[in-house]
Order: structure tokens, then sequence, then C-alpha cells
């Protein structure tokens, strides 16, 4: 599937009121009336709901469901990571309960399944890993730089667009493999948006951004499926370069490889920190539209880091029956809760951030419409 424009702005096909209470009830078109405890978790019916999709929520998915379970035993809760672009189809098809993505919704998809939803879950980050025998240095790279490096035009570690940025820093003369997602994934989403912004007359122009896109065939590209082959790549292959969720950044740097630093659209080089992820954040809690369609990569935060993104949960609004549809709203509600899913005791263990009080109340203001 494809983007052919850059989605910032909410789809008029999905317009929905804006934020609601974060607590209580509300009544929308077409759907029954919802209450939410105090708690601001509904006690779910006996259901057995699945999940799948993109790796790197899948990880987040593997602690939130035991410890959902733990509290609600009387739900069954199945997880896979099959990579955003299955989760999206699976939900469509409804062959999943619960969609995972690291992509919002496109154009198309909304407009030919308008009941589906797209539901922020947490804040996510991607690194740019590599294997530079000898350096541990976070090097500088712009989009611009990693766009020729995924065309094929930069092919060495050396060259001169790459040490010009990297001034002090000693870099071998070592042939460059960049590794792209060869399954459908949001992660190669987001990092196409970011090339398409920092070389639109290049990588943008010609190539686009998209959950698949068609990646420039040369002799130093390698294809991989999901994070964790990206991470498993990269280790094996000496001078390789590869885009990865920062849910496996343990597994990243265990395996001797580390990350850089990018450059974000105030041209400053950022690391993806609490304090650079959160400046880059902030900046989208207003833009963020009730249908929570939102590109967030390459923002105009001074300090912030360039490729972060909302992890979502696509659901039909529409359900087979009550039942399935108050035990789906259960687990989503339980996962966008500070004091549950979006608490630091889950987060931290994968290097998310938790959603922003007024778009976790967007969220709950979607997860209400499941009926």
């Amino acid at each position: 599937m494809s983007w052919k424009i850059r989605v910032r702005h909410p789809l008029a096909v999905l317009a929905l009121a804006g934020a609601m209470a974060v607590a209580g009830s509300v009544t929308v078109a077409g759907a029954a009336k919802v209450k939410i405890p105090k708690s601001g978790v509904e006690t779910p019916p006996s259901a057995s709901l699945t999940e799948t999709g993109s790796t790197l929520l899948y990880p987040l998915w593997n602690i939130w469901a035991p410890a959902y379970q733990q509290k609600y035993s009387q739900v069954s809760l199945t997880t896979a990571g099959t990579g955003s672009g299955t989760g999206i189809a699976d939900a469509i098809s409804g062959t999943v309960d619960i969609g995972s993505s690291d992509a919002y919704l496109s154009p198309t998809q909304a407009q030919a399944t308008p009941s589906l939803l797209n539901i922020p879950l947490a804040i996510s980050v991607q690194v740019v890993a590599y294997n530079i025998p000898g350096v541990t240095a976070h090097i500088k790279l712009s989009g611009k730089v990693l766009s020729e490096i995924y065309q094929g035009k930069i092919t060495n570690w050396n060259d001169p667009a790459i040490t010009a940025l990297n001034t002090g820093v000693t870099i071998p003369s070592l042939p460059i493999v960049a590794l792209h997602r060869s399954d459908g994934s949001g992660d190669t989403f987001i990092f196409t948006q970011y090339l398409s912004d920092q070389d639109p007359s290049g990588w943008g122009t010609k190539i686009s951004y998209g959950t698949t896109v068609a990646f420039p065939a040369f002799s130093g590209a390698l294809g991989e499926n999901g994070n964790g082959g990206m991470v498993s790549g990269c280790k094996a292959t000496v001078g390789c370069i590869a885009y990865v969720g920062i849910s496996y950044l343990s597994q990243l740097l265990g395996d001797g490889l580390t990350y850089g630093q990018l450059k974000n659209a105030k041209g400053n080089y950022e690391l993806p920190t609490q304090t650079a992820v959160a400046a880059e954040s902030a900046g989208f809690v207003k833009k963020t539209p009730a249908n929570e369609t939102l590109s967030m990569v390459d923002g105009p935060a001074k300090a912030g880091y360039p490729i972060i993104n909302y992890e979502y949960a696509i659901v039909n609004s529409h359900q087979s029956s009550a039942s399935t549809a108050k035990a789906i709203r259960s687990v989503l509600e339980w996962a966008i809760n500070a004091k549950d899913g979006n608490s630091a005791q889950y987060l931290s263990q994968v290097s998310f951030q938790p959603l922003p009080k007024p778009i976790v109340a967007k969220s709950l203001a979607q997860i209400k419409k499941i009926s």
C-alpha cells in the first residue's frame, strides 16, 4: 500500500467530535451508550481475543497481555508480531480483534472501511543502527545522507558526505549494507516519511513513503523481516545500517551495535533521549485531531528527536457482539490507563513513553465507539 499525500490533518471521512471526558458516559451515533467506571477500565466478560501486527509494539503486548490477564483472568488474549501491514490487513478483514501498527490508516483504507479506528496506545521511537567495527560513537546522520545510502548513491562509510558531519570521529573505509524491511512495516512507514521530509526532491518525489515502498535495488541492499530480523541481520553483517524500533534497543546494544544522532527539522542532531522525545511529542498534542491520524515525524521542536510515532491499535468500531466489544474496550482502556498499561512499570521496559493526558482523552473517546 502507499500514501500519495502527507497526512497531517484529520481525514474528513473519519472526523469525530472533539475530545470527550476521560470518565463517565458518552453517546455516539450508531453506537451503544458506554459507561466507564472511575477506575477507567471496564470489567470484561469472558472472551477470547487476538492481536497481531507491529513487531515494534509486540514486545510491549507480550508484557501487557499477562499483566492484564492476571487482573482479568476471564479474558484470553493472544498476541503475535507479524508486521504493521498484516496488523492493519487483519483488522480490516476481521481476522483479528486488534491490529497493531506504527502507521495510521491510509486515506484509501479509511474510506474503504470507515468503521475502522486507529487508536494511539503509547509513544514510540525509531533508531538508526549500524555495525562499524571500532566505532562506538553515536555518529551524526541526516535524512539526506540516509536517503542517498538507501538509494545506493553513498556506498562507503568514509564517504565525504558522512565524514563531513562527524569531525573528530575516525570512520573506516567500509562498504555500507543498507537493510530494509521486506514485510509490510510501520517502521518502514515512519522511516521513509523521515527520508521524504528531509530529501523531498530525491526520496520524496522518486520513492515516497508507506508501509511498503519500492526500495532501490543495488548490491549493498538487503531485505529483512521484522525488527528482530533487522537486528540479527545487522549483527551478522559488518558495515550494515538498519532502522529499528526502540523496543529492540536492549537487543541491539547487546549484539554490539550502536545508533546515530539524527538531524531534526531545525538542523540539530539529537539522540533518542527521554527529553528529546518528550520535546518532540509535546509539539503534537494540540495538533492531534479527534481521529488521531497524525504524522509525528520531523516535527518543529528545536531539541526534538525526529522519528517518533503513536503506536496504534487498529480496531473496527462495529463488533459481532456486545460482549466482544466490551472485552476489547476493556483491554484498550487498561492499556492507555496511566495506572495500568501506560505506567512506567511497563513502558520503561521497551523505552516507550506514555500518552499525554489530552491524547488519552482522545483515545478513550475512540474506544467508546467500539460496540
